[in-house]
């Protein structure tokens, strides 16, 4: 496998810090609103490393923040008249639903800045005793000098970054470059205690100590939009190698930038979309299938007929599963179509589709790629299908049910797109509000498998039975499809 590194600027070998073991990270979103197109993205498409890491058999450790402490919560949270985490966890919850009905599985940690205060405080405190932070009147800031490497992730030199800074005048710096670690509070604004006095960490200070707490110094990815390497990322590795003497992440990987009819998507010129009323217009697997058509790290650009262009797209992968399992039950009953031997010439065609999969998959994720060989795959399994004389063909519904699993394993399973029979689908298109109430079912039921409430869990699974929703425990989560 091939992963392009930000950090070297070309593709490089995967080889794991820690062997059949995968660390991720991924900067997860500000909680002051609902997650758009852009957030959206890096979701979907690190979901997808997760789940191919998993699909190759890696015991992977996934990792995705929610920043609940920064100036823009605390802003929206002073209009609205409210208590900023208060907001913040109103998102968090809403972030929840709209990442579910996108099928994004859930984080194995999902740490929040307010929950990693003392951690921020004790690094800071490290940063300042190696004399790579100072304090001045209640604010912390980072020596960007003092780190010799600042700068190789962005690619800009420190005589660049000085000429062509876009930073505020701060008198209280050593050094126009150097940024904070920890900010004085303001009157009325929250705040926690400090060695420095009342305030709140800064941005990139959070990031760091949520990472390095469940992955260690040492991990192996760190991803998040290109919009992240400079000045977030960049000042992540700074603050974290001056901090532990570790490498931290070891590859780190951006997704491109989503543009609206070639512009870049902004709310200043009004192209700005919220995932939430895109669900509104169109089913949540074709959003999930549109991210996913172009390579990550490649731009995007959106609009309602590309979305519509994608809807017919994954609509012939899904009318294939429909003619499969049509097949399928067509041929359950005919003896002569399990005994039949030959050559097993679809068969034969899902084994390559699998391994050009693979071959696309392993060349830095490249889902646009792979989903051209499942299409080639598709037109084989139609071509097979609608042979008139199926019943007499070499095993037949063996090799019918196995390019059914095929298609299954490879579009729901790693790339995480539903293609089953209106599953997770609702007959007045409130798909989003349908993933939401099951996932949180889901999550009662895994916490109460946590405390071995085998009774309760039960209990969930069955009720959910009984309304038409059937659980799946696989190796890759819990899936859920509407029973027949």
């Amino acid at each position: 496998m091939q992963i392009y590194n930000t950090l070297s600027g070309s593709k490089e070998d995967f080889v794991p810090v820690e062997e059949g073991k995968v660390k991720i990270y991924v900067c997860g979103p500000t909680t002051y609103n609902y997650i758009h197109l852009g957030n959206a993205r890096p979701l979907v498409f690190f979901d997808v490393v997760r789940r191919y890491f998993s699909f190759l058999g890696y015991e992977v450790v996934f990792v995705q923040n929610f920043t609940d402490v920064d100036d823009k919560i605390i802003n929206k949270a002073k209009e609205l008249k409210t208590e900023p985490l208060a907001l913040a966890e109103k998102y968090i919850q809403e972030f929840f639903r709209d990442a579910g009905a996108l099928n994004v599985l859930k984080a194995d940690h999902h740490p929040r800045v307010s929950e990693n205060l003392q951690g921020i405080v004790e690094l800071i405190s490290i940063l300042i005793s190696k004399e790579a932070a100072y304090e001045v009147n209640g604010d912390v800031y980072f020596r960007v000098r003092s780190f010799q490497e600042y700068g190789k992730l962005s690619g800009r030199s420190l005589d660049e970054l000085q000429a062509g800074a876009r930073v505020e005048v701060d008198l209280k710096k050593e050094d126009p470059l150097d940024f904070a670690l920890w900010k004085k509070a303001k009157e009325g604004e929250i705040a926690w205690d400090s060695p420095w006095g009342l305030g709140r960490p800064g941005w990139h200070i959070e990031c760091s100590v949520m990472s390095l707490k469940y992955l260690g110094a040492d991990f192996d990815i760190h991803g998040g939009g290109a919009d992240l390497i400079f000045p977030h990322h960049e000042n992540e590795i700074a603050q974290s190698r001056a901090g532990t003497g570790g490498h931290f992440a070891k590859y780190w990987m951006h997704n491109g930038f989503i543009t609206v009819n070639q512009a870049k998507m902004s709310k200043s010129l009004g192209n700005f979309f919220l995932v939430r009323d895109i669900l509104a217009k169109f089913p949540a697997e074709v959003i999930r299938f549109f991210l996913l058509e172009t390579h990550y790290r490649s731009p995007l650009d959106f609009d309602d007929q590309k979305l519509k262009e994608s809807q017919k797209a994954l609509d012939r992968i899904k009318k294939t599963g429909q003619l499969l399992q049509e097949k399928i039950s067509f041929l359950e009953g005919n003896p002569a179509s399990k005994q039949n031997t030959g050559r097993e010439v679809l068969g034969q065609k899902g084994a390559e589709c699998r391994e050009n999969f693979i071959m696309a998959m392993n060349d830095d994720f490249n889902t646009a790629k792979a989903l051209g060989f499942i299409f080639e795959f598709c037109r084989e399994c139609n071509s097979f299908a609608n042979l008139e004389q199926l019943a007499v063909q070499p095993k037949a519904l063996m090799q019918l049910k196995e390019a059914a699993r095929l298609l299954e394993e490879l579009m729901e399973q790693v790339l995480g797109v539903p293609i089953g029979v209106e599953n997770n689908r609702l007959e007045d298109g409130n798909e989003a509000l349908l993933a939401g109430l099951i996932q949180l079912a889901i999550d009662l039921r895994q916490g109460a498998r946590a405390k071995k409430d085998w009774q309760i869990a039960d209990e969930i699974r069955n009720r959910l039975h009984g309304l038409g929703i059937i659980l799946e425990d696989t190796p890759h989560g819990v899936r859920w499809k509407k029973g027949q």
